[in-house]
């Protein structure tokens, strides 16, 4: 590698090939050594050239990032990090600073753009990194990092950290943020590993690579916390686990406590930690010995570096001062800002802090966060203080005007403000609060106070701006992502984290969300279901051809506009209710359709009743059990008054167990009691915390094993009776497994069982061979392109499935005899139109009791 000597490079990414053929990368199912990732580096240093410029990366996580990044920092390359995927930002930061070479990601390797030979900058030969703040992505104020800055704070927290070369990092943050980067370069500054990953802990495939490649830590910042709490992690099993960090921003104190003593009984601690971009990283941590007793406290300084506490004139406490090797250089604003040397050799850092006589430091407020209102001066962090003493998590910005504070959950808000104005001596005009589902935060999990502040100003924004203003524009109303799960969950508190799983969204809903979804993206990523709405927003806002195409992909363009994918589950739905239909009619036979349903019934199971705590996902599996049994319930007590074809069995969902053997009229409803079964025993099943951990083990093997157990009957290995249709929950147990696929040789494996179970089920060979295509295809192929105009009609069928099975019972003999085709037709409408107005009566007496429950909450009864 050619290095200018003068120049001052960072060393552990010029001196990755000392650690030779130990992993240092873990990433898309495979790994690279040291040796491979030096070589890999080496080759893009190259390629920089040997003139020392300005380098600007989009830095994603992903391997050609990672590359260029070490690339840039081991060859002497000032290197300006991009925010990915934020175009205005980009495009700010290139106007403002001229970068001579910008790097992105095209695919598997970097693309480069030399936008011109040597350079037009005076580059100060101190300078390595240049970062935006926190909170300022795009501003052209940037940080200015040193080498040694770099190297330091890398090598101060695998010092504190206890850092070994046998561990492995998953990376949880963005390498673009210096909370996410600093967790690579501690890594790679003494040989360790890292999973490259920008998988959500939301998602289960987050989980199986921390199993997988036992990894020993990962990063946090407060809002993780939330959605560890969702999916279930106080009960994961994870043994290589070594420890967690936190920072990004203040953790609430129980949450602190509660997650110290939780690493202790799991064997695993938590660092709590302080810092700032302008300190490269990080400044201060919190011993996890110390941690349950002193929750509330930034800790000690780091290694190399020291506080000291300045008096603030006219505030009770000082602010804290930094000093260490990894204070920045000082800021630039513009592009002759990159020739500067030091100006800065400590750090202020804006926060008031005290320190207890036992060396200990607490952050108390900040200096700037401060309004003056009615001549009274109120410290915005203590607004949120108060609050959050009295049980209500809250974010609050102001202006001399008043105080905005964004509520997180529904409480009595006009109780809540005259309580809070009494509390700091201000009138109850000047305080302002809105509910909100999740409080606004930034992409770093820190509150945006910006955001929280325009909240206020728009007099027609609330619950996070889940009404918004439709905006009219030639081609009719604008539609939006939170508007569409607004409409297909019948709920307003939707917040830009929540995804559609943990908003509570379901099978049927999962239906309607899709199509108003598709209608606004075009084509739906796959895993929409478990991405943010935020996320799901820039979609929508972006939705551009892909780049890069030519003329002659025009045709596949149009092609796939005029028939694009729609998800194999909907259109599996919507083609079985039919054929069922069709079928007890008489239109035509084509039977097994109805236990494609149970597998699918499987599928959706894993996909929208699995997340989240214990708790939470016993609730939502029991709603759900709800949402099945009370329309069912009214149809065929229906039924059971205006004829005498059903009993009091049937009413009760007890027919298979109760009724007579065999099939019958009574055995109409077997798929609906059957699945009732289901649900109910593995929601029980999976409330207990063995049978719990097993599966967060496990994902994929769990659903399996069920399977395996239920083939015993199937096969009369084991003798037992069975209610329904027989043994049928291996079918749902294989559409579990399906959803929980993750690679070829998993669906690979389910497909096997799935062919060597289903031959021989029926004595019927058609109903055979339906049952086994249509879980292949299930397993296999995950969107089936159709005409767009058959979308919506196929969504709508697969919606009202249930609802149409249950109800054309009553429906079709009405007109059957007139017309077998008007008698499949007016089943269908029918069970439309059940589907409607069932869906709104449920979700109407769901909001009341959400209302309810919060006002019992409020008023503390």
């Amino acid at each position: 590698m050619t290095i200018q000597p003068e120049l001052a490079t960072v060393s552990f990414a010029a001196d990755l090939a000392r650690f030779g053929d130990r992993t240092a990368v873990y990433v898309d199912g495979g790994s690279l050594s040291y040796r491979v990732l030096a070589d890999r580096v080496d080759a893009v240093a190259r390629s920089l050239g040997t003139v020392r410029r300005l380098v600007a990366l989009e830095a994603d996580n992903c391997l050609p990032s990672l590359v260029a990044y070490l690339a840039a920092l081991a060859a002497g390359h000032p290197l300006l990090i991009l925010p990915p995927g934020k175009i205005e930002a980009i495009e700010a930061l290139i106007a403002a600073y001229d970068p001579d070479v910008v790097v992105r990601s095209v695919g598997d390797r970097q693309g480069l753009e030399v936008r011109r030979d040597g350079t037009r900058h005076q580059l100060h030969p101190e300078l390595a990194l240049l970062l935006s703040t926190s909170g300022s992505t795009g501003s052209p104020k940037l940080v200015r990092l040193s080498a040694d800055g770099i190297h330091a704070n890398a090598n101060a927290i695998a010092q504190y950290l206890n850092l070994r070369p046998d561990d492995t990092a998953a990376t949880t943050l963005p390498l673009s943020y210096c909370y996410g980067m600093s967790v690579v370069n501690s890594h790679l500054a003494v040989g360790a590993s890292i999973v490259l990953t920008d998988t959500s802990v939301v998602d289960p495939c987050f989980w199986e690579l921390l199993r997988e490649h036992k990894v020993t830590s990962f990063a946090a910042v407060p809002y993780t916390f939330d959605l560890l709490e969702r999916v279930g992690f106080p009960e994961m099993d994870l043994p290589s686990l070594r420890y967690i960090t936190q920072a990004g921003g203040r953790l609430d104190p129980d949450k602190v406590r509660a997650y110290s003593n939780l690493g202790l009984k799991r064997g695993w601690d938590l660092f709590v930690m302080y810092g700032q971009t302008e300190a490269t990283a990080r400044m201060a941590y919190l011993p996890p010995d110390l941690a349950a007793a002193n929750p509330g406290f930034i800790g000690v300084p780091i290694p190399g570096g020291s506080f000291r506490l300045e008096p603030v004139p006219g505030l009770e406490h000082s602010e804290l001062v930094y000093t260490g090797p990894n204070v920045m250089l000082g800021y630039a604003e513009t592009h002759e800002d990159l020739n500067l040397g030091r100006v800065v050799d400590e750090l202020h850092t804006g926060d008031l802090a005290r320190r207890t006589p036992g060396g200990l430091y607490e952050i108390v407020g900040r200096r700037s966060r401060f309004v003056k209102v009615v001549g009274l001066r109120l410290d915005l962090g203590q607004v949120e203080r108060l609050l959050a003493g009295m049980g209500v998590p809250a974010a609050a910005a102001g202006t001399d005007d008043g105080i905005v504070a964004a509520i997180e959950g529904e409480f009595d808000l006009p109780l809540l403000a005259k309580t809070l104005a009494q509390d700091l001596g201000i009138p109850r005009g000047a305080v302002r609060l809105l509910g909100v589902e999740q409080i606004p935060r930034l992409d770093n999990g820190k509150p945006d106070y910006p955001a929280v502040l325009a909240l206020g100003t728009d007099l027609e924004s609330t619950a996070a701006g889940v009404r918004e203003t439709a905006a009219l524009d030639a081609g009719g109303v604008v539609d939006t992502v939170r508007l569409a799960f607004a409409d297909a969950l019948e709920r307003e508190d939707i917040a830009d984290n929540d995804t559609f799983v943990s908003l509570g969204g379901d099978s049927l809903s999962y239906v309607a969300a899709s199509v108003r979804l598709e209608q606004i993206l075009g084509t739906l990523p796959g895993g929409w279901h478990l991405m943010p709405v935020k996320e799901l927003s820039l979609l929508a806002t972006d939705p551009a051809e892909p780049r890069g195409g030519s003329a002659a992909s025009w045709p596949a363009r149009m092609l796939r506009r005029l028939v694009p994918p729609l998800e194999t589950g909907i259109l599996l739905r919507a083609l079985a209710i039919i054929f069922i239909v069709s079928t007890h009619v008489g239109l035509f036979s084509w039977q097994g359709t109805a236990h494609v349903l149970m597998g699918l019934a499987g599928y959706n199971f894993a996909r929208f009743q699995l997340a989240g705590t214990r708790r939470a996902r016993f609730r939502r599996q029991l709603r759900t059990v709800a949402r099945i049994i009370v329309p069912s319930v009214v149809v065929i007590w229906i039924a059971f008054a205006v004829s005498d074809t059903y009993s009091w069995a049937n009413v009760f969902l007890l027919n298979a167990i109760l009724g007579p053997p065999g099939w019958s009229d009574y055995s109409r409803f077997w798929f609906v009691e059957v699945l009732v079964y289901i649900l109910l025993g593995l929601a029980a099943l999976l409330a207990i915390p063995a049978v719990d951990r097993a599966w967060r083990r496990w994902p994929w093997l769990f659903p399996l094993v069920i399977a395996g157990m239920d083939l015993l009957v199937r096969f009369r290995v084991v003798d037992l009776p069975f209610p329904g249709q027989g043994p049928v929950l291996w079918i749902f147990a294989l559409g579990w497994a399906a959803a929980a696929s993750r690679r070829w040789w998993h669906r690979a494996a389910v497909s096997a069982v799935a062919v060597l179970a289903v031959p021989g089920l029926f004595e019927n060979d058609v109903r055979n061979d339906t049952l086994l295509a249509g879980l292949l295809v299930l397993i296999w192929i995950p969107a089936i392109p159709v005409p767009r105009f058959l979308h919506r009609i196929a969504a709508v069928l697969a919606g009202a499935s249930l609802y149409i099975y249950v109800s054309h019972w009553l429906v079709y003999p009405l007109v059957d005899q007139i017309s077998k085709a008007l008698a499949v037709a007016a089943s269908l409408l029918v069970g439309i139109a059940y589907a409607a107005v069932a869906t709104k009566v449920m979700n109407l007496a769901e909001r009341r009791c959400r209302i309810w429950r919060s006002t019992r909450t409020a008023t503390g009864s």
